[in-house]
């Protein structure tokens, strides 16, 4: 997906000043560092000594060890999965190379690749992925707990791979900080991990090459930071790599100032990118995940140099993990509001390991849990790693008695009711910064879900690049479940991350306590007509109503309920019988939608694209949408009942 003339005069419309500013001296910076690519500073007698304390391998619980082992050994045989896509290459990779499309990146300067453009580039997640190198993590996990040389073996033959076929400022893997950030954190703990292998100092401190690598990853990181509107997660794991690198490889002149200023910038921008309840400000959970997995394990590589950190920063942490344990439902998932794509901070565990029980165990590590938290179930190799390394903090630090449903901030409120009954309302801004540029067009959308199952569900992302049209539906109005009046988004979208007008939503009222729950707001995305919907969470008929009032103009209308991909639905004119299994039990729900709409159900639909549920980055599935359509003449009620059974 090249960018167009347009797409640039849009994007240039959201800076301030000042970033414009920064943008250029950028510029200027890449047309000089295209004529020389400067040595690494002689290094002599450098030792790693950031390991891991006594104990810490034998902490860690034998089921997990057993999970990690089996992940461990697939990739030894060259299997392994991103994004959909499954790779059995992986024994000697081709790092430029997207098995989606066939296609190969070229190993041009790095600051001429076109990496969004999938006819030249092919699908640039499907090679960034693999490059951040944490499934190597995984791998020299897997030799620490078991003293297997093969797995080390393995994981350093890829490592002097990928020195060798991507050097400094050549190719894609050079495009882009986030890249940068994560990949020295995954190198951080490769070299920590296999530190009882006798290969390993001549595999990092004592290889040029590797030094070399470690080096010029810091230099560009420190030169081209991310800045002003897109100064979100990305800011955030350039800061974490640069500061775990300048703890733990601290061997370089530079060291010492790369390390203040990426303490610095992660305080700074853990602190912009959160707000004060703990709720990540691109209002996407799947970067509420990343950002926490950054900041914990940045935090962790600063405990163990001995470098103090900003009360702050480990403050931001702690209200994030309060923040997650606070939205989660009865199987601890999040809501599935905004972006997702599946990116990780830091890989210890295989697959199977439950992403957000594990964040919630190093919380309750670190932190310390609350009495109203969940329970998590399980263990996994990250958590007393993580622990073993960070100073604990929580005591005497004012947190909630209680557990939260409303965060005014974010306009973010989970309404609970009996036997598993959970309802995410989104009340809250569009997006982060001017660009909102992981927004979706979903205020005052609705999340239900029954034990767990997806009821009334959010469909997800899917892709970023390479299919536009899947990229406008799936962060689309009608790709969620709200109101869509005269054809159009609520917001503008400017290009695939970028909106350049972005719609106001105000919450009215929240009662999340008594026998009936209830949240109520507005947006103005439609002006002069106005949207404003009233929700309601019955406990005793265990029903959820939802009221949608729109006024103030004439528009045609569509009112999109997406079911998840376990749901069936039998439509009989504006009665839908939904049904599903869990845990080998039967459940039922009746759907009573509002009269004055014609109903259709949609499902596997392509032209345009409706029908459809993501339940992960580069994946859909088919699900059943229906869909309302009518039109209203300055004002109407449209009054949705979902009752369930039992």
């Amino acid at each position: 997906m090249s960018m167009s003339a347009g797409w640039y005069l849009r994007r240039l419309s959201r800076m301030g000043p000042r970033e414009a500013a920064g943008r250029a001296a950028d510029a200027v910076r890449r047309r000089r560092w295209r004529s020389r690519l400067p040595e690494r500073p002689p290094v002599t007698g450098v030792r790693f000594t950031a390991v891991l304390p006594e104990g810490a391998l034998a902490a860690v619980d034998p089921d997990a060890v057993k999970r990690l082992v089996a992940e461990a050994d697939r990739l030894t045989a060259g299997r392994a999965e991103f994004f959909g896509v499954v790779r059995d290459d992986m024994t000697d990779p081709d790092w430029q190379s997207d098995p989606k499309t066939g296609r190969r990146a070229p190993l041009d300067h790095a600051f001429d690749v076109p990496y969004r453009d999938e006819e030249t580039v092919g699908d640039i997640k499907q090679i960034w992925e693999p490059s951040r190198h944490q499934y190597l993590t995984v791998l020299a996990a897997a030799y620490a707990l078991t003293g297997n040389d093969r797995y080390a073996e393995r994981a350093a033959a890829h490592l002097r791979s990928w020195w060798e076929a991507n050097p400094p400022l050549r190719g894609a893997h050079w495009v882009s900080g986030i890249e940068l950030g994560i990949r020295l954190l995954s190198w951080v703990w490769i070299r920590r991990l296999l530190d009882g292998w006798a290969g390993a100092p001549a595999l990092f401190e004592k290889n040029p090459v590797a030094l070399d690598q470690i080096w010029h990853h810091q230099r560009w990181l420190a030169a081209f930071p991310s800045r002003g509107s897109s100064a979100n997660n990305h800011a955030v794991a350039e800061a974490a790599g640069q500061l775990a690198a300048s703890c733990a490889f601290g061997w370089f002149p530079y060291s010492p100032r790369w390390r203040a200023e990426a303490l610095r910038d992660l305080d700074r921008h853990l602190r912009a990118n959160t707000f004060l309840s703990g709720i990540n400000r691109e209002l996407a959970s799947e970067y509420h995940g990343l950002v926490l997995e950054l900041g914990l394990a940045a935090l962790a590589e600063a405990d163990a140099a001995g470098v103090a950190v900003p009360a702050t920063t480990r403050l931001v942490l702690l209200r994030m993990t309060d923040a997650l344990a606070a939205v989660v439902d009865d199987r601890l998932r999040p809501p599935r509001q905004g972006d997702a794509d599946d990116g990780h901070g830091l890989v210890l565990d295989g697959p199977d390991t439950d992403r957000w029980g594990s964040l919630l165990a190093t919380g309750e590590a670190v932190f310390g849990r609350l009495d109203w938290w969940p329970e998590v179930p399980g263990a996994d190799v990250r958590t007393p790693l993580l622990a073993s390394l960070t100073e604990p903090y929580g005591e005497g630090v004012a947190r909630p008695g209680s557990r939260p449903a409303h965060f005014a901030d974010a306009g973010l409120t989970v309404l609970r009711g009996p036997g598993g009954i959970w309802c995410r309302c989104d009340g809250g801004p569009h997006g982060f910064l001017s660009i909102a540029a992981h927004a979706h067009a979903d205020a005052l959308s609705v999340e239900v879900r029954h034990d767990g199952v997806d009821v009334l569900a959010d469909p997800g992302t899917y892709c970023y690049h390479g299919q536009p049209e899947w990229r406008s539906y799936f962060r689309s109005t009608l790709g969620h479940n709200t109101l869509e009046a005269g054809g159009r988004d609520q917001s503008v979208s400017g290009g695939p991350f970028l909106w350049t007008r972005h719609a106001a939503t105000r919450v009215l009222k929240v009662d999340a306590d008594g026998e009936t729950a209830r949240w109520c707001a507005e947006h103005d995305g439609y002006r002069p007509l106005l949207h404003r919907r009233q929700v309601e969470l019955a406990h005793e008929r265990r029903e959820v109503r939802v009221v949608d009032t729109v006024s103030g103009d004439r528009r045609e209308v569509r009112l999109a309920f997406h079911l998840g991909p376990d749901i069936t639905a039998e439509l009989e004119g504006s009665r839908a019988r939904l049904t599903w299994t869990r845990d080998g039990e039967d459940r039922s729900a009746v759907l009573d939608l509002p009269a004055g709409l014609t109903w259709r159900a949609h499902r596997r639909e392509s032209t345009p694209p409706l029908g459809w549920y993501s339940p992960g980055f580069g994946r859909k599935v088919p699900s059943t949408t229906l869909v309302g359509s009518g039109s209203v003449d300055k004002t109407a009620e449209f009054t949705t009942v979902l009752g369930f059974d039992g």
